[in-house]
């Protein structure tokens, strides 16, 4: 059985940059993602110190490095990383081992 991959990318936003501004910025990638053979899930949120999550749910570890490969060559990159602070920038890849959801 293949098992799912989380892609957890954590970082803060340069200084200046709106909530509304970055929303914007991230809500162009939703076509490319969505559209991703092996998207499952998607999560955006941000924490009271100005860290945000962005965790994203792929079919499995192939995908998941396929994906971030492709996904920096984007159109929309220059100015989704002109909102991040770079060197607060960390992904991670990790094999879902158990999940929960309600019944």
């Amino acid at each position: 059985m293949t098992q799912q991959v989380a892609e957890t990318v954590t970082f803060h936003l340069n200084e200046g940059v709106s909530t509304d501004d970055f929303l914007n910025a991230i809500k162009s990638t939703e076509e490319f993602v969505a559209n991703y053979p092996g998207f499952v899930f998607r999560r955006l949120s941000n924490g009271e110190d100005g860290k945000w999550t962005d965790t994203v749910i792929w079919q499995d570890m192939d995908t998941a490095q396929k994906v971030a490969e492709e996904f920096s060559k984007q159109a929309f990159i220059p100015a989704l990383m002109s909102a991040i602070n770079s060197e607060s920038l960390a992904i991670r890849h990790e094999t879902i081992r158990w999940s929960m959801a309600p019944s």
